[in-house]
């Protein structure tokens, strides 16, 4: 990018003697869509982690800046803002609305400031409007087929351990995420397809949205536990908040651990690993925030040294860089901790 000076080339020159006994200073903004998610909690951390090393394998100052969009694409679109008018070098953008990334790239490509989206894809189009744009993610369909599978499979092993009604077919709920966003759309679709494609019978008893947030599904959860009992035999979640809703409320409720419904989710968060562990939550399929936030540091330290981001990351399309899904159940759980 013609404004942002090669960190390769300032180091040096002050090496060299001729620039200052300073050390250089970057600066990084990254603005969340919500803080207060557990995921998005985790990414966070493991950003500020990674560019900390950077700073100091470096030797140079990287002021990173965090702003909380509260759910707010408004809020966002401001903070976003502050960073451009305060001459940040490059922001990375987990946005709140997937169908408004126009406005924050032309804005990014008036300031000439390179913007790395991550987590929530947005629309394609938005994304191309400018080279300096960019994803980091993964794809949502392989995570629903992913869970889709952790229920198969877990079917194909021991049908009776979840047909409690001993009817052949499979009843579930499902907690669905934001309506209309891209991962609730795929993560819902896929993991049922994969069912039928398994030759499953299968019936939905209800499905709603909770909007990623455990309270939100505890409560959904509490409805459908009065209205349908011990009829539902799995509940697919979208992601880990709300399938640790859904326990909540089956556990408030009275219900053993050897009762609840076959729950699964996606993300592993560390609370979810947890409930791995004690059997609550039967499966969750990994959303590598690790891989992710590494991805993001690297494509930000290529543009930001004036390399080619391909130097740095695997680019689908000039574009795009996919991190996979990964089951985790209580057979592999271990192996999963000890990559993280």
């Amino acid at each position: 990018m013609r404004r942002i000076i090669s960190l390769l080339a300032v180091l040096a020159l002050l090496l060299s003697g001729c620039g200052t006994d300073k050390a250089p200073t970057v600066r990084v903004g990254v603005a969340l869509y919500d803080q207060s998610d557990t995921f998005i909690s985790t990414m966070a951390r493991q950003l500020q982690q990674l560019f900390q090393e950077e700073e100091q394998g470096r030797g140079i100052k990287i002021n990173l800046s965090l702003s909380d969009g509260q759910g707010s694409q408004t809020l966002q679109n401001e903070q976003v803002d502050r960073f451009l008018n305060q001459g940040y070098d490059i922001i990375c953008v987990n946005i709140v609305d997937r169908t408004a990334a126009a406005v924050i790239v032309d804005k990014a490509q008036a300031a000439d400031v390179p913007v790395i989206f991550f987590n929530r894809e947005p629309v394609e189009e938005d994304l191309r409007r400018w080279e300096g744009a960019y994803y980091v993610g993964a794809y949502a369909e392989q995570g629903g087929r992913l869970q889709g599978q952790l229920v198969l499979d877990a079917w194909r092993e021991d049908a009776a351990a979840l047909d409690r009604s001993g009817d052949g077919v499979l009843q579930y709920v499902v907690l669905e995420g934001e309506a209309g966003h891209q991962d609730t759309l795929l993560r819902t679709e896929y993991s049922i397809q994969t069912l039928t494609a398994g030759g499953m019978e299968i019936e939905k008893l209800a499905s709603a949205t909770a909007n990623w947030q455990r309270s939100q599904a505890s409560a959904r959860m509490n409805q459908w536990l009065q209205q349908y009992g011990d009829a539902m035999e799995a509940v697919f979640a979208n992601n880990d908040d709300m399938a640790l809703g859904a326990i909540d409320a089956c556990l408030s409720a009275g219900m053993t651990v050897e009762e609840l419904p076959y729950i699964v989710g996606v993300d592993a968060t560390e609370p979810a690993l947890e409930a791995v562990r004690n059997g609550t939550l039967k499966g969750t399929v990994c959303n590598d925030a690790a891989g992710q936030a590494k991805s993001i540091v690297a494509l930000s330290c290529a543009l930001l040294d004036g390399e080619a981001p391909e130097s740095a990351v695997e680019l689908e399309d000039g574009k795009y860089v996919w991190l996979p899904y990964a089951s985790v159940t209580a057979e592999n759980l271990e192996d999963h901790l000890k990559t993280e």
